[in-house]
């Protein structure tokens, strides 16, 4: 039995439910011969993978969502093997270089190199191009996204790319100005609530409308994690209150029990222990994007004014060391330690004045 956020995925660009007039913009441009590459971007929970499996439907029909899942093997220059998880159809590839680290640049060349020099299987399709679909883009290594700028420039005849990006900053320019790029920004609580409710309806439940404006609320405007929420608080409880808690994501509460221990205690015990939990929610999968992000939003709310400002200046700092680097661990560590320095320091700086004041 399906989820939700797949049973009711909209599978053509005429059947979403917002950014409709950039639905109608993305038709026009798929009836077009000299179709270019693309880049969508936007923040996760969006729906751009959602409006890239309509693109291709839309390009060879209802033949591009009979999906296989395949392992490419690769070779290094040091005759090191890497494999790859892709879907694919007779008409497109999807896969994620970054999974390959380091050797990000090899599955790059490699992969498109393949598509290029191989031939549509089914000559009833609508075009005389592949596509390949390459995800976390600017999670790439430098030398791989100059990698793909060569490589999409050769084979440009005989297959065109879809690239699917959370931020374009670390996106080198060289590939941002061979594709259209196309701004899917995540939709607004009303949008949310009304997506909500239709699939509610659907499913013959009757939804509160504090309910639904909670849910929109704590997915902080994320419609997977939206839609993900609303099936976890039928589990828990049907019929809806209210007041009905809503439940939070496993990853999100463990990564807040991570910052709350972090603000209990300063030492070298905790930061060991505090390391195991950060190595444990990116061996589940968790961006470390996402990780540091969280960690800065729940350790500054809970401090002074007089933390926040030096949190943000090497919070910064050490994210960006982070998105240059390639061992994230290390700079997720370096910043809670760096942060248990600061707080520990300012704890004894307010246990002092308040022993002065006493006396």
């Amino acid at each position: 039995m399906a989820l939700w956020v797949d049973k009711y995925r909209p599978k053509e660009l005429s059947k979403l439910d917002y950014h409709k007039q950039q639905a109608i913009d993305l038709k026009r441009l798929c009836e077009q011969q000299d179709f270019p590459h693309l880049m969508f971007f936007g923040c996760s929970g969006a729906g751009k993978k959602t409006r890239i499996q309509c693109v291709l439907r839309e390009l060879y029909g209802p033949s591009a969502e009979r999906l296989r899942n395949e392992t490419m093997n690769f070779t290094t220059p040091s005759n090191r093997k890497i494999e790859i998880t892709t879907v694919s159809s007779n008409y497109h590839i999807e896969l994620n270089p970054s999974d390959a680290g380091i050797y990000d640049r090899v599955v790059i060349t490699d992969i498109i190199k393949q598509i290029a020099q191989t031939n549509i299987i089914d000559t009833n399709g609508q075009r005389d191009f592949k596509v390949i679909v390459l995800t976390e883009v600017d999670d790439l290594t430098k030398d791989a996204q100059h990698a793909l700028r060569r490589t999409m420039e050769k084979y440009v005849a005989t297959c065109r790319l879809i690239l699917c990006v959370n931020s374009t900053s670390r996106v080198i320019p060289a590939i941002k100005s061979r594709c259209l790029g196309i701004r899917v920004a995540s939709p607004t609580h009303e949008e949310i609530i009304g997506i909500l409710n239709q699939i509610c309806q659907k499913e013959n439940l009757k939804l509160p409308a504090e309910l639904a404006r909670n849910i929109a609320s704590k997915s902080e405007r994320n419609l997977r994690r939206a839609i993900l929420m609303l099936e976890a608080c039928k589990v828990q409880k049907y019929p809806f209150t209210n007041n009905q808690d809503v439940p939070e994501i496993d990853w999100q509460r463990f990564l807040n029990e991570t910052a709350n221990q972090i603000l209990m205690e300063q030492s070298p015990a905790r930061l060991e222990k505090v390391r195991d939990r950060l190595y444990e929610l990116l061996s589940q999968g968790i961006p470390p994007d996402i990780i540091f992000k969280v960690l800065v939003q729940v350790l500054s709310k809970k401090c002074e004014v007089e933390v926040k400002s030096q949190i943000y200046e090497f919070a910064s700092l050490y994210e960006f060391r982070m998105q240059m680097g390639s061992k994230q661990i290390y700079h997720l560590e370096a910043f809670v330690a760096h942060f248990m320095s600061i707080y520990k320091k300012y704890l004894i700086q307010a246990t002092e004045m308040m022993m002065d004041m006493d006396e």
